[in-house]
């Protein structure tokens, strides 16, 4: 999740049923916060892991970490060759095996033991970018951006999403993958998606292989996600500029994704054997992309669908929740420096039946953007054509085409440009909705925005965590805001920096991952490397402020990324994304996996 407001770049390493089950946990959880409980989360009693820990991924005394699933690892859809250090796969295979480079996740329960044991269920998780040396074992031809049509192929294979399905055998057993499985899947850049919501037809989505501008090949660039409370999963799109070859002179609205004249930022290349990718020729296939994708785990045969009228948007993070009313609420942020916090509130209400109920729920509402404004008050700001200067005179024509220039829209509207705002989180207990911020080294230099209060940093090299109130309804237009930490060692506990993924656990405690390890100013004239990321645990309301413990030392190299609890509260799975050579197994290519975390006597993960 290296966003940037320019180019991005991965290959730079930075140091009843299951369906019915979450409707019921919706249901709680909508009760729980209407009503304003505080709770009181079980108290924080691990003992921290040392920073200066040697083990290649450390947990707390009394814990173990397992690799589950990692990179070339077979879905259990079929049969596939092993993976090893130095096996070329074919992209057929590659679509039967994990992807590369793990991030988002969510978990979907299947034993009906919710409320006592969690031990099986599908893991859904995202499949971000690609280290394109290590996935073609040929260094050497592609040191000048060289393309085989086997490498895209390969490349587009190890994109998108996985869904798996994971057992534990016994409250003491490991978690494993089931193989094989009626519905383990994997999306990939190619797989066919439909389009709904406003844009869906819209003649900026035609091209010559859809003219109806309803039918997207793929999804990628997938980086956070999250499960909806009618047990479907949402996945962001996020980072695409990167994907495509540039227009000879990139207009506006592609300069404000950050396309450039001359094909750079194009890390990809896929045009050279997939003509969709380049712009030049198909200008409006840029557009089909940005989107958040619904997928729901528990049919294989299902389409994915683009719902546009959650915006488009370097995407990530989709927390979603329900309204005292009973309507979908999704929370969304936009990773890139000086960009935008979305809410979207469906216009209808969530029914119970899973998918097949609401399979139109996430396309009529109204998508706005934030404004923090000083004194801990903030507003939403409606994207709605027709209001608020989003008119035709002003170069949006319908509300297909605001939610196509989501950004442009809200630079209209005045909503407030953050520092990089990643994964979205919503409390069960509370109601309260939490973002990461990961840092923004930029803010304050000269033409660029200076601090604000929701940004009280110029610059901000170690981000933060901002966090807000509706006052018990999630659909309030009002809100007030206030900061639980900031990255650098200015919150009681361990220090951190830049937070990037993010979840709630069942109690209300967050588990805060982290991105990137810059140096941190630990005290006055006293400087702190924090050569390897983390996972810490945090309790927000902790009597005196927020406290935090750091729970996981990741390996060299590293993300910690996609944390995401079972619903007993027993079982923390995570993702290891980009690690150096020598993780999860010595020698060879190093791989990104899913790991799962429990604790040996069978406890609560963290009390």
């Amino acid at each position: 999740m290296d966003a940037m407001n320019e180019t991005f770049d991965p290959t730079r390493r930075h140091s009843l049923g299951a369906a019915a089950a979450w409707m019921m946990l919706a249901s709680l959880g909508a009760g729980r916060a209407q009503a304003g409980s505080a709770g009181t989360a079980p108290a924080l009693s691990f003992t921290p892991v040392p920073m200066t820990v040697e083990a290649p991924l450390a947990v707390p005394p009394g814990y173990t970490a397992r690799v589950l699933y990692a990179w070339g690892d077979a879905t259990g859809q079929a049969e596939v060759t092993p993976w090893g250090s130095d096996v070329l796969v074919t992209p057929a295979a590659q679509r039967l095996q994990a992807g590369m480079h793990h991030d988002g996740m969510a978990f979907f329960p299947l034993d009906g033991r919710r409320q006592a044991r969690t031990r099986h269920g599908l893991l859904a998780l995202n499949h971000e970018y690609t280290d394109e040396r290590l996935l073609h074992l040929d260094a050497a031809s592609l040191a000048d951006g060289a393309r085989t049509p086997e490498q895209v192929a390969r490349s587009q294979a190890a994109h998108g999403v996985s869904v798996i399905e994971v057992r534990r055998e016994g409250a003491a057993a490991a978690w494993s993958v089931v193989r094989p499985s009626r519905q383990a899947r994997r999306i990939t850049a190619d797989t066919p998606m439909a389009v709904s919501g406003p844009a869906a037809g819209h003649a900026l989505l035609r091209t010559a292989a859809d003219p109806e501008g309803r039918r997207i090949l793929g999804t990628f660039a997938n980086c956070a996600a999250n499960a909806t409370p009618w047990g479907t999963y949402l996945t962001c799109e996020e980072n695409i500029q990167g994907y495509f070859e540039p227009p000879t002179e990139p207009g506006a609205s592609q300069r404000r994704w950050g396309l450039q004249a001359g094909g750079r930022g194009n890390w990809a290349r896929w045009h050279l054997h997939d003509e969709r990718f380049d712009l030049r020729r198909h200008p409006n296939e840029f557009h089909r992309f940005g989107w958040v994708v619904e997928i729901d785990p528990h049919d294989p045969t299902m389409t994915p669908v683009k719902r546009t009228a959650l915006g488009r948007a370097v995407h990530e993070g989709a927390a979603t929740g329900v309204s005292k009313d009973g309507r979908a609420v999704v929370f969304m942020g936009e990773d890139a420096r000086f960009e935008y916090i979305y809410r979207f509130v469906s216009r209808d209400r969530v029914r119970p039946g899973g998918f097949a109920a609401n399979r139109d729920l996430l396309d009529h509402g109204t998508l706005s953007v934030a404004r923090f404004d000083a004194g801990g008050r903030g507003r939403w700001l409606p994207l709605t054509h027709g209001q608020g200067g989003l008119t035709p005179e002003n170069g949006f024509a319908d509300q297909g085409e605001v939610v196509i220039r989501t950004r442009e829209a809200s630079d209209r509207l005045g909503g407030t440009k953050m520092d990089r705002p990643e994964w979205t989180a919503i409390s069960p207990v509370t109601g309260e909705v939490f973002v990461t911020l990961t840092n923004n080294a930029q803010r304050g230099k000269p033409g660029l925005p200076g601090a604000d209060a929701a940004n009280p940093r110029a610059p901000n090299p170690t981000g933060h965590i901002l966090r807000w109130r509706h006052g018990g309804d999630l659909a309030a237009e009002t809100f007030q805001w206030d900061i639980v930490a900031l990255g650098g060692g200015e919150t009681a506990g361990d220090a951190f920096s830049s937070p990037d993924g993010l979840t709630v656990d069942p109690f209300g405690r967050l588990w805060v991952a982290t991105d990137a390890a810059p140096m941190l100013e630990a005290a006055p004239g006293e400087r702190l490397w924090l050569p390897r990321n983390q996972l810490l645990a945090c309790d927000p309301n902790a009597p005196g402020g927020p406290q935090m413990r750091r729970f996981l030392v990741a390996p060299p190299g590293c993300e910690v990324t996609g944390p995401v609890m079972a619903p007993d509260g027993r079982t923390l799975f995570l993702n290891i994304q980009h690690p150096d050579a020598g993780w999860p197994a010595p020698g060879g290519r190093p791989r990104s996996a899913t790991v799962a975390v429990t604790k040996d006597d069978g406890g609560v993960i963290g009390g």
